[in-house]
C-alpha cells in the first residue's frame, strides 16, 4: 500500500471515530475570531434512556458567528448536531444527544 493511500485510510479511520464537531473559523491565534461563549455541557448515564438536550446561544450586539466548536471531551457515543442558527446569525442551537444507556461530556464554544 503506498504512504498515500495509507495517510487517507488513516485519516477516514479517525475521523468515524470522532463525534467532535467544528465548523468555520475556531482559532483565536488568526486575529480573525474572538471566543463568544464557551461552556461545558455534561449529562451522566440512566440506563436504558437516550439523553437529548438543546443549548441556545445568543451573540450580543450586532457580532455573528463566524465559528463553532463542538468537542467530545470522552470520545462516546453521543452525536452534537446544529439544528437552528449557527455560521452567518447571531444565535446557534446545539442538539446533544446519547446513545441509549450512556452519558456525554462536551466542551461548546462560540466564536464571532
Amino acid at each position: 500500500m503506498s504512504p498515500k493511500y495509507f495517510f487517507i485510510f488513516c485519516a477516514v479511520l479517525t475521523v468515524a471515530q470522532s463525534k467532535s464537531v467544528f465548523v468555520g473559523l475556531v482559532n483565536e491565534a488568526s486575529g480573525h475570531v474572538r471566543l463568544a461563549g464557551s461552556k461545558v455541557v455534561q449529562r451522566n448515564a440512566i440506563p436504558l434512556y437516550k439523553r437529548t438536550d438543546e443549548e441556545i446561544f445568543q451573540i450580543e450586539g450586532n457580532n455573528i458567528i463566524k465559528g463553532i466548536a463542538i468537542k467530545d471531551m470522552d470520545n462516546g457515543l453521543a452525536e452534537p448536531s446544529i439544528s437552528l442558527g449557527g455560521l452567518g446569525y447571531n444565535f446557534v442551537h446545539i442538539k446533544l444527544k446519547s446513545e441509549r444507556g450512556s452519558g456525554y461530556n462536551f466542551q461548546i464554544e462560540i466564536y464571532a
